[in-house]
């Protein structure tokens, strides 16, 4: 494991371990929680507080999915499900090719094996996720370029988990909300209004979300009353969708810039589903700031 340190603040890194973080600590306040998911099983039952979803976040529904006259079928990566979800990026380690005190830089080369070329994500890509740590602030910047000899179609995104303690409070704003179906994957789309909505800040109950948003604007406020702690997420351009997950039976929620919705492969129809067409050479880039104060 890899510490940065900037004043009181730690931030733990796990390079070998699909480039995630470890922790990330405000003197003896963990600003994320650390959470181990069986299901997602290539970290092994490891606890991580965060981790890169590229070259696509969430699922891609029974691994399926159509680009430029070709079908392509990846194995399931997620227990319990047919689908794969959140690319393969985390699946793999990553190399450290910039470290500072209070700076990393991990990079991840992916080539599709030769016998196995369509197990995980069949084109070649190069990914870093650069992370700036000061003592209370932490950037996140998120770069993929095509490496391969053809187009391929990406996106991008960070999943952090937040602790649910003392009463957590969310705030944020976007136009509209994708339902599920069944199978978890995007049914209808409607006005996130009434009780999609955190337009006003508000208490994350009991209410069981586990949506993609679209048209967020870029930013999202956590608060933690008990704590007197305040935690500000501010988002590029490139991340206009935000996924809320807040499983009621969990100590944590997570609140996800990602750049593409749900399935967004196998939604060429919707204008903005937040794909991404990469020439052979073209980069997509995206950062993510979040920003600690007191309340």
């Amino acid at each position: 494991m890899i510490e940065l340190k900037a004043g009181a603040a730690r931030l733990g890194l796990l390079p070998e371990l699909g480039g995630a973080v470890s922790y990330w600590k405000s003197g003896d306040v963990c600003v994320l929680d650390t959470v181990s998911d069986p299901n997602l099983l290539a970290q092994k039952g490891h606890k991580v507080a965060a981790y890169p979803l590229v070259p696509f976040s969430n699922r891609v529904a029974d691994g399926h999915f159509r680009f430029d006259g070709a079908d392509y079928r990846m194995k399931p990566n997620f227990a319990g499900e047919p689908h794969v979800i959140h690319g393969n990026g985390w699946e793999h380690p990553w190399e450290l090719e910039l470290l500072s005190d209070d700076s990393a830089t991990l990079q991840l080369e992916w080539h599709p094996p030769y016998d196995r070329p369509m197990d995980e994500w069949p084109f070649a890509y190069r990914a870093q996720i650069r992370f700036d740590l000061r003592e209370e602030s932490l950037a996140v910047g998120m770069v993929i370029e095509n490496i391969d000899q053809r187009p391929q179609p990406v996106g991008l995104g960070f999943h952090p988990y937040f602790p649910r303690r003392s009463g957590v409070k969310l705030g944020f704003s976007a136009d509209t909300v994708w339902t599920n179906d069944e199978h978890h994957l995007p049914a209808l789309r409607v006005p996130a209004t009434g009780e999609w909505s955190f337009e006003h800040m508000r208490a994350v109950t009991d209410q069981a979300i586990d949506n993609c948003y679209a048209g967020w604007d870029g930013a999202a406020f956590l608060r933690w009353p008990d704590d007197g702690l305040a935690l500000t997420v501010s988002a590029s351009p490139a991340f206009r969708h935000l996924v809320l997950f807040t499983p009621p039976e969990k100590n944590f929620i997570a609140v996800e810039p990602v750049s593409n919705m749900n399935d967004a492969l196998n939604h060429a129809g919707v204008t903005d589903r937040g794909i991404t067409i990469l020439a052979p050479g073209a980069r997509l880039e995206g950062h993510i700031h979040f920003a600690l104060t007191a309340c």
